[in-house]
């Protein structure tokens, strides 16, 4: 299925590695442009070189930066004043009790998970809407919804999902969408590397070893197995296209049933 997104531009932050970088192989697969973001230069050109080779229709840059720094943020700005497609999908995490977070790390997952993605949607949607088309999508997670053992994790995608709305309601009768996706729990490489440390088991294949792991760590999964970010680029890329038009300020779940409740 033709996506309709030729030629397109897309900056996808954090997309180096884990889904930030498969989103930017899906768009890219559909031709759009992709500006791929990342705070190691010599990382963000491997990947650049990478969908080069196997998307050579298409125009991918080194949009390096660490965009949670705001000298680095305009410097971005100055080098890509206008996107097509913006994807917010840098974001932080870790296991944490809650006693152990203190008003620093407060502000350090307010401003890596939110603020900086705020940033760059007040410069960039202006745009959008005078050039009547644009996607702005914010990478969230089920912890949004359903909270775990990451509080000061959780409480961030939790605002991503009300910004996102808000954000939504300036785009009214227009073709530009700003919306949230939601994944559950997927398969990066340090998930993969947890795994493998867990389970060492020579004789099982990785597939053997996921369901195991899954069964024994997420139960309430209904997929039993690890999204991989293939699938979440898919998605990310249909609701980058016109025929998602409809998607207006969307909290859109892909959490392989792992929300009990529908929100």
């Amino acid at each position: 299925m033709d996506m309709g997104l030729n030629h397109k531009t897309a900056l996808v932050t954090g997309s180096t590695k884990g889904i930030g970088k498969a989103i930017a192989i899906e768009l890219a697969k559909e031709g759009v442009n992709v500006l791929i973001n990342g705070r190691n230069y010599e990382e963000v050109e491997r990947v650049v070189n990478e969908i080069k080779s196997t998307c050579p229709d298409t125009f991918p840059q080194n949009a390096a930066a660490d965009i949670v720094n705001s000298t680095e943020r305009e410097a971005l700005f100055e080098k890509f004043p206008q996107v097509d497609m913006l994807i917010n999908n840098t974001g932080i995490y870790e296991l944490m009790s809650y006693y152990d977070i203190d008003d620093a790390v407060w502000e350090k997952y307010i401003q890596t998970n939110v603020l900086s993605a705020d940033a760059l949607t007040r410069f960039y949607l202006p745009t959008m809407l005078n050039n009547t088309f644009g996607r702005i999508i914010f990478i969230a997670s089920e912890e949004a919804v359903m909270p775990g053992h990451m509080p000061q994790y959780a409480v961030t995608k939790s605002m991503l999902l009300s910004l996102s709305k808000s954000l939504s309601k300036l785009t009214v009768g227009t073709e530009v969408t700003v919306n949230t996706i939601m994944p559950g729990p997927t398969l990066s490489e340090n998930v993969q590397q947890i795994i493998e440390s867990v389970i060492q088991d020579e004789n099982m294949t990785f597939e053997e070893k996921e369901k195991t792991f899954m069964a024994a760590n997420l139960p309430q999964s209904e997929l039993q197995r690890f999204i991989r970010p293939s699938e979440i680029g898919r998605l990310t890329t249909f609701v980058c296209s016109p025929f998602a038009t409809p998607f207006k300020g969307s909290p859109i779940r892909m959490d392989g049933g792992m929300v009990p409740t529908l929100y």
